[in-house]
């Protein structure tokens, strides 16, 4: 097999993979802008006759969608805030102090991600319960994703420290720099893409976080975008335009963030690699 032969099947394979993998996106993006009859149409159709483009409007009055994506905003971007300030200096020591039992201890906390947050959430609220932050629930679930996001923030961010060359802090601590300050001046500039990046995952997860959030915030004010989309769920559901095209204006950011730093995420999660 010629190597041009097995680069057009590798394309060609990677493309069916792309349109399954895209093809339900689309499908929401379609079925918010159909009416209800056309919704259940046989056979379906792939573009709607006759879009209602007005619905994006009224679902994001109808449903005050702007306090709801505020809320699912500064819960993200509090747990990256905490997670960033706590997990950078953890991943700097944890790169360049290594030794068996660091990896170890850092296979065993990874292997706690496998645990569903359904799972965690009940010894979670006890807690809570019993320290008194339920009285402050958006900071309790800030505070549960990270301690669930913190070793995936750990493990990235410290594969990147690990691709910075100890020689240069070594020769920052010759000219005379403090530990820290080599830390700051020499090590953290070079590093700083992988935290971005690290950071930026870490924020699509947190605004998408659902349970946490429906099982700790009780105050409709207060919760996140993810639990306003389940208020649609019921017994007699049948309003679908109108959960797609929520669903559509809720992912749509996170998509075009996506978009937009495609080539600075690749090269964050890879960076650590070079090493």
């Amino acid at each position: 097999m010629s190597d041009t032969y097995r680069e057009k099947l590798m394309l060609a394979i990677a493309l069916v993979l792309a349109a399954i993998y895209l093809f339900p996106l689309y499908w929401m993006y379609i079925t918010a802008l159909k009416s209800g009859s056309a919704m259940f149409a046989t056979p379906p159709a792939f573009w709607p006759t006759d879009p209602q483009w007005q619905i994006y409007g009224q679902v994001w009055e109808s449903r005050n969608m702007g306090r709801y994506i505020w809320n699912s905003v500064v819960i993200a971007l509090g747990a990256v805030t905490v997670i960033t300030v706590l997990g950078v200096g953890c991943a700097y020591v944890l790169a360049r102090y290594r030794n068996v039992w660091v990896d170890i201890g850092l296979f065993l906390i990874l292997m706690l991600q496998v645990l569903p947050a359904s799972l965690m959430i009940t010894p979670i609220f006890v807690g809570f319960s019993q320290v008194g932050l339920l009285e402050y629930p958006r900071l309790a679930v800030i505070l549960a994703i990270a301690a669930k996001s913190m070793p995936f923030f750990v493990v990235l961010v410290r594969a990147t420290f690990m691709s910075v060359p100890q020689e240069l802090e070594e020769a920052a601590l010759v000219d005379g720099n403090s530990r820290i300050g080599a830390f700051f001046s020499i090590v953290l500039p070079l590093a700083r893409n992988g935290i971005l990046v690290s950071a930026i995952l870490i924020f699509m997860q947190a605004f998408g976080e659902f349970v946490y959030s429906k099982s700790i915030i009780q105050a409709i004010e207060l919760q996140p975008a993810s639990v306003g989309l389940n208020s649609f769920m019921g017994p007699n559901t049948n309003e679908w335009n109108n959960i797609m095209a929520y669903a559509t204006i809720y992912v749509t950011p996170i998509l075009a963030i996506f978009v937009l730093l495609q080539r600075r995420i690749v090269s964050g999660l890879t960076s650590g690699a070079l090493k």
